[in-house]
């Protein structure tokens, strides 16, 4: 790996960090019973925290490590409402009727972002800018099309398709043949979400304590117990929204979560020119790679943010930021000598059946199993998980409606991941 291409002061960490560093908050005297106790301090637990707070329970957030250093202050800060599996497939998994409201739900859950956010007063950039979704092949681009009218006519999809002759009103390249724009999507800076939930959450009431993973979960007649380093508490409900960072002691969710490593570099900070050359609208953007990559301006307008499946597993951080710059010059040859400031990686969780979900199992509350897209789910499904245990008929979700699968002798530790980008790898090579 040359090391040339690596800006001086290279961190090994969120380019998010530096508007929001994440705050060590360590357990001072944990109380002994509790209403609820939440396991996880991300999106959904915060979003749980906050539902239930607000309606009176005594809750505490525990937390392993860092609140807010996992996936909620290192993703990419995309906002969006599509599901992984088509409608087709749905349809043919649950029927019609359920994947009909799945599709909606994500709507809705998109749209209660997009008012949450403001309502709260959460500075943290969000805007609809839109998304462009580049299409690499012909074929490609006819599928985009079709599953986006199937999409309008379901749930009120906006989009716009984008001919090969347009596509460099909305992006600077000249790989994609063309492309869709998805108008009512968005972005965010994830860390400042993530510090304003936190805020909300203990200006309602809520505890969060750092430093305190969970490490045993009893269920006794009426309550449960849950022990941590710092001794056990006593909670009548438990919410589990670890995500990708589930641990032993959730053995049951553990078999149903796939964690995968998502990796994420910055550039240096460009010339207003060149970004504008680049990025003219400001737009998020996929591709219609397997092998995913997505990519955005930062929230200042002032560098890209490329992420992608650069690695199934941790690596060297400076080796796979090698492996982001290749694709992203592949996209951009102005780049060829742009440096990263930044690289790093989190977790995110997919599931067997590349759904999220939300439910209850021996009891015990979960929310989790994004697939990437965690900014808006899990803010939803956090408080659809809050909202039942508090016994609403509002935490109603087609989600839970699903069956949600494993696989034989699957104990958590996704020894197959190598095998999948193989293999992904291999369909994108063909499909060029």
């Amino acid at each position: 790996m040359n090391e040339e291409i690596l800006a001086p002061g290279f961190k090994e960490e969120p380019f998010w960090w530096e508007a929001a560093p994440i705050v060590a908050r360590p357990a001072r005297d944990l109380p002994k019973h509790v209403d609820v106790v939440v396991v996880g301090s991300g999106y959904s637990g915060l979003s749980a925290a906050l539902e239930l707070a607000r309606a009176g329970r005594s809750v505490i957030v525990l937390e392993s490590g860092v609140p807010g250093e996992g996936a909620s202050s290192r993703n990419g800060g995309m906002c969006g409402d599509m599901l992984k599996p088509s409608l087709a497939e749905l349809s043919r998994r649950y029927g019609e009727r359920l994947a009909i409201a799945l599709l909606k739900e994500g709507r809705e859950a998109l749209d209660f972002l997009a008012d949450f956010i403001p309502r709260e007063g959460i500075e943290c950039h969000f805007s609809r800018m839109g998304r462009f979704t580049g299409a690499l092949k012909p074929g490609q681009y006819e599928t985009l099309a079709r599953d986006s009218e199937t999409l309008r006519k379901v749930n009120g999809f906006e989009f716009d398709m984008v001919p090969k002759a347009g596509v460099r009103q909305e992006l600077g390249s000249d790989l994609y043949v063309g492309g869709r724009v998805t108008h009512h999507h968005g972005g965010l800076h994830p860390a400042l979400y993530h510090r304003g939930l936190m805020q909300r959450a203990l200006a309602a009431g809520a505890q969060v304590a750092g430093s305190t993973p969970m490490t045993g979960l009893r269920r006794e007649m009426r309550s449960f117990t849950v022990a941590t380093p710092q001794g056990e508490i006593e909670a009548r409900d438990v919410i589990v929204a670890t995500n990708g960072y589930i641990g032993p002691e959730s053995g049951w969710l553990r078999r149903r979560v796939i964690p995968v490593t998502s990796y994420i570099a910055a550039t240096e900070e460009l010339s207003g020119n060149l970004m504008r050359a680049l990025m003219p609208k400001g737009r998020m953007v996929t591709d219609t790679n397997r092998l995913l990559v997505y990519y955005r301006p930062s929230h200042d307008g002032k560098r890209i943010l490329f992420g992608g499946r650069a690695h199934y597993r941790p690596t060297d951080l400076k080796a796979a930021g090698a492996v982001l710059r290749r694709y992203m010059i592949r996209l951009f040859p102005e780049l060829a000598e742009v440096r990263l400031s930044h690289c790093w990686f989190g977790f995110i969780a997919y599931t067997f059946d590349r759904l999220p979900h939300v439910g209850v199992n021996d009891g015990v509350h979960y929310a989790l199993g994004y697939c990437g897209s965690g900014v808006v789910m899990a803010t939803w499904l956090g408080r659809k998980a809050a909202l039942n245990v508090l016994g609403s008929l509002e935490g109603r979700s087609a989600f839970a409606e699903i069956p949600h699968p494993t696989l034989p002798l699957y104990r958590g530790v996704p020894w197959f991941l190598p095998l999948v980008k193989a293999y992904y790898h291999a369909a994108d090579v063909l499909s060029r």
